[in-house]
């Protein structure tokens, strides 16, 4: 049952591999036959309960994608104001979305309070549902970083409005909003890190045996 070496290789050079990517997308719609793989991938992800609590919409119209952008720069902007001085600058040279470049957007949903799984493993976490749909974006971000697509999740949100522009009802949580498409390349390692907004910790500082060690000071 073991992978070859080949195909264990792939899977983690998927993995070390995979960016948020916001730039460089190409004007190009994934075709339907493998945007259907990556949704099935998505769609295969565990799931607490084996309830599949995850739903998706596929924005590709683009006055809609105009005013989910419309959001992203209402938040964008009261985000931007949050930080001072040097941060402030560092932030607003940020590509933090890819919303128009993209020919298409994701949205991905959860249905947390489905009866399918018989609420098996949610009495003590219901938050376990929405870590089940967290599970199938990263199926969908591994399975199309294989495939040469990029994808970006644009966190930077108000999910109230997109809600509304979506017809969303209320029993359904916005887990994620997605832009994937064909890029023109993948950066060699993630965009914050490259920019200066943030540092890579080292796998020794965040495990632990048998119980939990103190941070090192940050």
């Amino acid at each position: 049952m073991k992978f070859s070496e080949a195909e264990r290789s792939a899977i983690y050079r998927a993995i070390h591999e995979r960016r948020d990517v916001r730039r460089g997308f190409v004007d190009r719609p994934l075709e339907d036959d493998l945007l259907q793989r990556l949704l099935a991938a998505a769609h295969s992800a565990p799931s607490v309960g084996f309830m599949q609590p995850s739903r998706f919409i596929v924005v590709r119209d683009l006055a809609t994608r105009r005013a989910v952008h419309g959001v992203f720069e209402a938040a964008n902007r009261k985000a931007a104001a949050s930080y001072d001085d040097g941060r402030a600058k560092l932030y607003s040279g940020l590509k933090l979305e890819g919303i128009l470049e993209a020919p298409q957007n994701l949205c991905v949903l959860c249905d947390a309070d489905s009866a399918r799984g018989h609420g098996l493993g949610r009495q003590t976490m219901p938050e376990t549902a929405l870590y089940s749909s967290v599970c199938a974006i990263q199926n969908l971000w591994l399975a199309a970083r294989s495939e040469g697509v990029g994808v970006g999740w644009v966190s930077i949100l108000d999910p109230a409005p997109i809600c509304e522009l979506l017809h969303i009802p209320d029993h359904l949580t916005l887990v994620a909003y997605l832009c994937l498409g064909y890029v023109d390349q993948f950066a060699s390692e993630p965009e914050l890190e490259r920019f200066g907004w943030e540092k890579r910790v080292g796998l020794d500082a965040v495990v632990s045996y048998d119980r939990y060690a103190a941070e090192p000071a940050r």
